[in-house]
């Protein structure tokens, strides 16, 4: 009797770092910033798929010096993961003004990430990195991209993880499959409180996320 071995999927995630953020906010949970975004994406794996690599797109932000230093420590943390890539857009203060009163502030808008995640999935189908390209967020700006993916690579899937608190009906309309990351599997996706990088430098998960 021959045994049939199932195929092996190659899967590329794609994290959309923002808009998880704002989702884990919008529920309240503090407590999962200090997320394993790699670990996240390994158990969103089906048992017959491979997480090949990791691609989060973020942004340094301009901001109060605390959230400068509490992003950079996760930052850091990250970058000591395996097959994992960090690829940045850009942070910028928009003028705002109240049209009732004149009152002016600034809005903080990140630029670029739904520019460099198309360029990045476009990129891997056509040079056949992946069978499955697992996009982690609920921009409806993804759209196009995750058409056009299927449209011209019809063996391929793109698979929509949509993060807690935030859903794109467009985009979901326009995957392959889609679902809501869970509040168990963000539970289970911690980095460790404590991570030593290589020269020996201690990273802690900042206080305020406990």
């Amino acid at each position: 009797m021959t045994l049939v071995v199932p195929h092996m999927e190659r899967v590329i995630a794609y994290v959309d770092g923002f808009n998880l953020y704002f989702g884990l906010k919008s529920k309240g949970w503090r407590r999962y910033y200090w997320l394993n975004i790699q670990m996240l994406a390994q158990n969103l794996l089906k048992p017959n798929q491979r997480l090949l690599l990791t691609k989060y797109f973020t942004a340094r932000i301009a901001g109060p010096p605390d959230k400068e230093k509490r992003q950079s420590t996760y930052i850091e943390a990250l970058e000591t993961l395996s097959e994992f890539q960090i690829l940045y857009g850009k942070y910028q203060l928009n003028p705002r003004q109240c049209s009732h009163c004149g009152f002016q502030d600034e809005v903080p808008n990140e630029k670029m990430t739904d520019v460099n995640i198309a360029v990045e999935i476009l990129s891997d189908a056509y040079q056949d990195e992946f069978d499955v390209a697992l996009l982690i967020s609920a921009d409806s700006d993804l759209v196009p991209p995750v058409k056009t993916v299927r449209e011209l690579f019809p063996n391929k899937r793109v698979v929509v993880a949509s993060p807690p608190g935030r859903y794109s009906i467009g985009l979901v309309k326009s995957a392959s499959k889609s679902f809501v990351i869970s509040r168990r599997n963000i539970a289970k996706s911690l980095l460790p409180e404590e991570i030593e990088k290589a020269d020996g430098y201690i990273m802690r998960c900042p206080p305020l996320w406990k």
